[in-house]
């Protein structure tokens, strides 16, 4: 997540999470390492786990640099990557990549148009600079699954109508059936008769023995986005019935940052985030699955120790070896 910038911690939960048999891998792209990069190290590195972007945003990359990049880490992983997209946020694509922020539903659909046509080995439909010759790439091309980040509801039927998995984030545990409804109805407008797409929710997460220290947790991520990370997740919360809670949040870290939630927002723990002992942090996840998540990723904190970390990876392995309803 935002924050961590360990490539060495970085690639050993990678190849740890590969032999524990987690699922998947996913690298989101901040303001740090190029995690195209740092996932190729992975691809070379694991065996089993899938390897994704967990996002990369549509902004700062062409349709074209996006698609050399999912083939050849495709490539490099034997067929594991998937290529997770989306909008990103106003203050990440203006503060550093200098990109205006604008029409972000129009943005994802052309740049997923146009990245799936090159990886079915297609000319890319060009809409920008329509009298140029259209290329396509120049190696092989296989089936990369592409998933959407999505909280706006015309970005939840995007995903339902073009991707093949939906990766809310900060979207309330509650809403996740709703969330599937606007799938569907974007579902209902593809042409090409596929499946719905799965639902693998980001949710932040933090296991200790102690059980307040996890809360502590849990309670930085939730304060750390509502306050650092622009309006969005505020606003989007906000529609969603969460306006005292997220007020709640913002007076408690105002005028400076302290991490706390007060108790007033503690249904956003609740909504948002996977935390507690290892044994609390099992039946808050399951509680993620029975809401419709089909495969929730677990987010987790920066710059924690190995022994920190340890003991999250070993916190699910219960789950693991439960059956495919249960892994994440």
């Amino acid at each position: 997540m935002p924050l961590e910038n360990r490539r060495d911690v970085l690639i050993a939960l990678a190849t740890e999470a590969d032999r524990l048999g987690y699922e998947a891998f996913c690298l989101p792209e901040t303001w740090a390492y190029d995690v195209t990069v740092l996932l190729a190290e992975a691809a070379v590195k694991t065996t089993h786990i899938k390897l994704g972007t967990g996002i990369l945003g549509v902004w700062n990359r062409s349709a074209g640099t996006l698609a050399m990049a999912a083939a050849t880490l495709s490539a490099l992983s034997g067929g594991r990557f998937l290529l997770g997209l989306g909008a990103s946020t106003p203050q990440l694509t203006e503060g550093l990549h200098d990109v205006p922020f604008t029409a972000p539903v129009a943005q994802m659909r052309r740049i997923v148009t146009q990245v799936r046509a090159l990886l079915r080995g297609e000319r890319i439909p060009l809409e920008r600079v329509t009298t140029a010759r259209a290329l396509k790439l120049n190696v092989p091309v296989s089936a990369v699954p592409i998933y959407l980040a999505a909280l706006a509801d015309d970005s939840v039927r995007l995903a339902g109508e073009l991707a093949d998995g939906w990766l809310p984030f900060l979207y309330p545990r509650s809403h996740l059936t709703a969330g599937r409804t606007l799938l569907a109805e974007g579902v209902a407008r593809r042409r090409d008769g596929t499946a719905e797409p799965i639902v693998m929710p980001s949710v932040p997460t933090a296991v200790a023995e102690d059980p307040a220290v996890a809360r502590q947790g849990a309670a930085w991520f939730v304060a750390f986005y509502l306050t650092t990370m622009g309006s969005l997740y505020r606003q989007s919360l906000v529609r969603r019935g969460f306006g005292k809670e997220v007020e709640a949040v913002l007076a408690a870290n105002t005028p400076r940052f302290t991490g706390d939630v007060p108790e007033a927002a503690e249904p956003l723990l609740d909504e948002l985030t996977v935390f507690g002992t290892p044994a609390q942090a099992r039946t808050r996840l399951a509680r993620w699955h029975a809401a419709g998540a089909d495969l929730p990723i677990l987010l987790l904190r920066p710059q924690q120790t190995p022994a920190e970390i340890a003991l999250t990876l070993d916190a699910f392995r219960p789950m693991l070896t439960a059956g495919d309803s249960t892994r994440g």
